[in-house]
């Protein structure tokens, strides 16, 4: 009989959820099927095969809190009552004797100390007999509420038994407030963690950005177990700036031997050679005109392919050398990024590219395409007044 879950997703980046869930639900060979789900509610009932796909679903995820065994539900607390006998009456005498504690969680509302104990209290039916510990429990229940805005009473209510928290809680280790080195590109690590799951990120695996800047990718997909690599089109990223580099990063979280190494390049003018498919993940976050325009290397009448030598010596082998780049259009870019990663993802790879929804003038972009590529999900951010899209590919042959 399959399990009924309840997840406890975050109220935030609301259109990654379910594209990071269907990620790891691939990624862990488990089948997910949806009971309930709306993206204005944190509470979502889901069809599991038991307990461990529960865990193996839940575990990494960022986009929740945590995924519990749903004991019932109901829109007055005299309904959740009789849904928890109906449901979940034959469990309790497992967790009789152990010990365990209740924890409240009300979205959008809120109640009094006092009146928490007293709802608290009304499961006494539950015959619990073992003792009540505030601090690692065997087993801990919560009561969900999930009010309307201003609402005077929840809508609906839940009773859950805890199977496995998250992974949230990494944010604070890998915060920007306290990475070592960043500039004003370094991509938020929750969207950076996030990507990663989107993109399957794991152990075995080889990931790859072509706009690395300060590695935030690199080291979000290093943290779930996959080998990185980087290149940036600004050596100065990759070289760093006052004894600090992307290795500093990777070796501030203890992560340095996951990182294979970064180089100097732009897409368009790669230095890997093609001949076989080797990356298992590409994930990127380009320019385009937000903080730094799109540019790649070349002049703009097309001349500079000779060498240009300064004091004697070859001016693009000097230390401080920065090669001339012209202008790039952004479906260009795009494009490039897509057939790159059509000749060098292996099968069942993923590219995921974060882009505009629309550009300056607020014209809506079209959602790049490639015959080798399947658009495997997409999420929206609301960046200021614009919006910018994750979309992230996989290869269709590996579906076939």
């Amino acid at each position: 009989m399959p399990l009924q879950c309840l997840i406890r997703f975050v109220q935030t980046h609301e259109t990654f959820r379910k594209p990071e869930i269907e990620a790891l639900a691939r990624l862990a060979n488990v089948h997910v099927e949806y009971q309930s789900y709306d993206e204005n509610s944190p509470f979502s009932i889901v069809s599991l095969e038991d307990e461990e796909a529960a865990r193996a679903l839940i575990s990494r995820s960022i986009s929740s809190k945590a995924i519990y065994e749903l004991w019932g539900l109901g829109s007055t607390y005299e309904e959740l009552h009789q849904d928890v006998t109906r449901r979940s009456s034959h469990l309790w005498s497992t967790y009789k004797n152990t010990s365990f504690r209740f924890d409240f969680d009300s979205f959008k509302g809120s109640r009094s100390l006092e009146s928490q104990r007293e709802i608290i209290n009304s499961f006494r039916y539950l015959n619990l007999s073992g003792p009540i510990k505030m601090r690692d429990p065997d087993q801990i229940f919560t009561i969900f509420e999930d009010y309307d805005e201003h609402a005077p009473a929840p809508k609906q209510i839940y009773l859950g038994r805890l199977i496995s928290p998250s992974s949230r809680l990494i944010l604070h280790k890998y915060s920007l407030k306290t990475r070592q080195y960043i500039n004003t590109t370094s991509m938020d690590s929750e969207l950076a963690l996030l990507t990663a799951n989107i993109a399957m990120a794991a152990p075995h695996k080889l990931f790859y950005d072509p706009f690395v800047g300060t590695g935030s990718f690199p080291i979000a997909c290093a943290h779930f177990g996959a080998m990185t690599m980087g290149s940036d089109i600004d050596g100065r990223m990759v070289r760093g700036k006052g004894g600090k580099d992307i290795r500093t990063n990777f070796r501030q979280y203890g992560l340095l031997d996951r990182y294979v190494d970064g180089f100097i390049s732009d897409l368009t003018h790669t230095p890997l050679r093609e001949g076989g498919a080797f990356l298992d993940g590409i994930i990127c976050d380009p320019p385009y005109g937000v903080r730094e325009g799109l540019k790649v290397l070349g002049t703009k009448d097309g001349s500079g392919k000779e060498a240009v030598f300064i004091d004697g010596e070859a001016a693009h082998l000097q230390e401080k050398y920065i090669p001339p780049k012209r202008a790039y259009g952004l479906e260009a870019m795009l494009g490039d990024i897509l057939h790159f990663a059509a000749v060098f993802l292996v099968d069942d790879g993923r590219v995921s590219i974060w882009m505009p929804t629309a550009n300056d003038e607020e014209v809506e972009l079209e959602v790049p395409q490639h015959e080798a590529l399947e658009l495997a999900s997409s999420a929206i951010q609301i960046f200021n007044k614009c919006t910018v899209e994750s979309r992230s590919f996989g290869e269709s042959i590996a579906d076939d």
